[in-house]
C-alpha cells in the first residue's frame, strides 16, 4: 500500500498509461469505476506539448485533467530515446551528454535538450503524486560497455534529481535501476539506487526487447538490494502473466499501454483455455486459463456471446456481443475502441484485485 496526499493507492497496483493526461478514450470516471487508484502521464511529451507551465498555471494535472486520485509522472528519460530523432524529414538520433540529452521533437522536428534539474522541474510544475528520477535507458541489445556507461550516467543523473526536488511534502521521488540484463550492473545499480534513500524505487530498462527469461534475470538482480518496505515498481510490464509472475519476484507497482493499445487494435483478454492461451497461478495457488481475442476475425462476426462470460466490466455486464463489438471496430465507430479498452482495464484491474488478495494484502 502506498500513501498519498490525495489517497491510498492498494498494491499490487497497475497504473493505466495516460500519456497526455488522458487514458485514450477513457474518462476519469470511468477510470475510477474500473478500479485505479493511479494513472501515469509522460513528462517528455506534456513538456512538447501543452508545457509544463500552462498545465501548472491551470492548477496542475488533476485539476486540468479532473482526476482526483494519484498521478505518477515518467521523467521522460525513455522517450527522449524512442521518439527524439526527426529532424527536417531525416533521421537524427538522440545525442546524449553528461549533462543531458539533446533530441528532436517527434512532433515538428525542433531540437530540445532534457536533463535531470529540467525533468525535475517539469514534474514539480505538474504537480504529480509520484515523479520519476531522469535516467538513460539503453535498448535491449546495448553492448556491455554502453550499458555500463549508462548506469553510470543514470547514477549521477539521480543525485541531480534528488537535489532538484524541492516538493517533498506532497511529491515522493522514485530512482530507477537500470542494468540491462548485465548481472554484476544490475546488482550494483540496484545498490546505489537503494542507498539514496527515496520514498520509492523502480526497475527500468525491462521492457526494451528483451527476452521474458532475461526481464526475470534483471528483476532477480535487482529486487534483493530494493527495501522491501517500499514500492518497488516494474516499468512498462502490463501483460497479465507477467504481472504475477513480477508480483512473484517482490514487484509492487506496473504501467504499460498494453491494455489500451490491444483494445484499439480490436483485441481483448478473455478467461478461458485453447489456442493461444496462458496460464497463470497465483500465490495462493488459484489457477485462471485465458487468451487474447480479435473480435474483427470472421468467426466472430455473428458470435452471441459477450466478450466474456465471466467479467462484469461494462461492455460484459451490458450484454454486448462478440458480433456487435466486432461490427463497431470494422465499421471504426468510436464506441467500439471505448467498450474494448474498458473492457481490458477492468479485467487487468481484475487481476490485480485478485492478486491482492492472494497474498493478504486487500
Amino acid at each position: 500500500m502506498v500513501s498519498t496526499g490525495r489517497g491510498t493507492i492498494k498494491t499490487p497496483a497497475f497504473m493505466p498509461v495516460g500519456t497526455l493526461a488522458t487514458v485514450k478514450s477513457v474518462a476519469p470516471w470511468e477510470l475510477e469505476a474500473v478500479g485505479s487508484d493511479i494513472v501515469l502521464a509522460n513528462t517528455y511529451h506534456l513538456m512538447l506539448r501543452p508545457g509544463g507551465e500552462l498545465i501548472k498555471k491551470a492548477g496542475g494535472l488533476h485539476k486540468w485533467a479532473r482526476w482526483k486520485k494519484p498521478i505518477l509522472t515518467d521523467s521522460g528519460g525513455y522517450q527522449v530515446f524512442s521518439l527524439g530523432r526527426i529532424s527536417g524529414g531525416a533521421k537524427k538520433m538522440a545525442t546524449v551528454t553528461e549533462d543531458g540529452v539533446e533530441f528532436y521533437s517527434h512532433l515538428d522536428g525542433s531540437k530540445h535538450f532534457l536533463d535531470a534539474q529540467k525533468s525535475i522541474e517539469i514534474q514539480e510544475q505538474l504537480g504529480a503524486d509520484i515523479i520519476m528520477a531522469f535516467d538513460e535507458c539503453p535498448p535491449g541489445n546495448a553492448k556491455g560497455h554502453y550499458v555500463a556507461q549508462a548506469v553510470e550516467r543514470t547514477h549521477r543523473w539521480l543525485k541531480v534529481s534528488k537535489r532538484a526536488w524541492t516538493n517533498r511534502k506532497e511529491q515522493a521521488l522514485f530512482g530507477i535501476v537500470q542494468g540491462g540484463t548485465i548481472k554484476d550492473l544490475r546488482e550494483k545499480s540496484a545498490r546505489f539506487v537503494e542507498k539514496e534513500d527515496l520514498p520509492g524505487n523502480a526497475i527500468g530498462g525491462v521492457s526494451v526487447g528483451e527476452s521474458r527469461a532475461r526481464v526475470w534475470k534483471a528483476v532477480e538482480w535487482s529486487v534483493p538490494y530494493l527495501n522491501p518496505h517500499k514500492p518497488r515498481y516494474l516499468m512498462g510490464v502490463g501483460e497479465p502473466s507477467d504481472i504475477v509472475e513480477a508480483v512473484k519476484r517482490g514487484c509492487d507497482m506496473f504501467d504499460c499501454v498494453l491494455p489500451t493499445r490491444l483494445g484499439r487494435h480490436g483485441v481483448v483478454w478473455v478467461t478461458g483455455g485453447g489456442e493461444g492461451s496462458k496460464r497463470i497461478v497465483f500465490p495462493c495457488g488459484k489457477t485462471i486459463m485465458y487468451k487474447r481475442v480479435a473480435l474483427t476475425q470472421h468467426r466472430y462476426r455473428a458470435d452471441k456471446k459477450v466478450l466474456d462470460p465471466q467479467c462484469s466490466c461494462p461492455a460484459c455486464r451490458e450484454g454486448f456481443s462478440r458480433s456487435y463489438v466486432g461490427h463497431l471496430l470494422r465499421e471504426n465507430e468510436i464506441l467500439g475502441l471505448r467498450l474494448t479498452t474498458l473492457h481490458n482495464l477492468y479485467f487487468l484491474e481484475n487481476i490485480m484485485k485478485t492478486l491482492r488478495n492472494s497474498i493478504g494484502k486487500s
